[in-house]
């Protein structure tokens, strides 16, 4: 009985690892703009928002008119960060795989290949798609201990002031572990 405990114990701690982190918040001075920050398991994962004035501009000096970019603009949209530190192994994510929750329902990502493939049905120049899908976080990835990491524009898919918290998952070696990050806003 004591050793079906103790394994239980051990497949369970991965799976309720980020129940007992901290998690900060930070606001820039000069944009308003907040930052929600945690480290689980020696892997930070970060989101910033981006307002939807950047993300205007950006894309329309990157081929975009504001008209096309608008949905994308209003999406709730972060730079995000993950990052493996120290954690015991190559971690490998798929975004997809993240949770997105409001108090009313549960929601995924809106997926970049959402968004080439709604630019591609509107006819938005080659150029601009290009430009879009090197800016945005990678939907798949995996980093090496020591500090191995990207970051990249995410769209939620939700609406401008809505609260949500997030869970990220990645494996180390077919072992999912969890980061969440609570009370994250959308930029208005």
């Amino acid at each position: 009985m004591k050793h079906a405990i103790a394994l239980l114990i051990i497949w369970f701690i991965p799976f309720t690892g980020y129940a007992n982190t901290k998690q900060s918040t930070s606001t820039n001075q000069v944009t308003g703009a907040q930052t929600w920050e945690t480290h689980v398991d020696g892997v930070l994962f970060s989101l910033t928002q981006i307002l939807p004035d950047q993300l205007r501009a950006f894309y329309v000096n990157r081929g975009f008119t504001v008209e096309q970019i608008e949905s994308y603009a209003s999406s709730c949209v972060y730079m995000t960060v993950l990052r493996n530190d120290s954690a015991p192994g190559e971690i490998h994510f798929v975004s997809n795989n993240w949770s997105i929750l409001t108090d009313s329902n549960s929601h995924q990502i809106k997926s970049v290949s959402e968004w080439l493939e709604s630019f591609k049905k509107r006819g938005i120049k080659k150029s601009a798609i290009l430009a879009f899908r090197w800016a945005q976080f990678p939907p798949e990835q995996e980093y090496k201990p020591g500090g191995d990491w990207n970051q990249g524009m995410l769209s939620i898919g939700l609406p401008p002031g809505i609260t949500f918290n997030v869970i990220a998952r990645w494996d180390i070696a077919e072992n999912e572990y969890k980061a969440k990050l609570a009370g994250v806003q959308c930029a208005k």
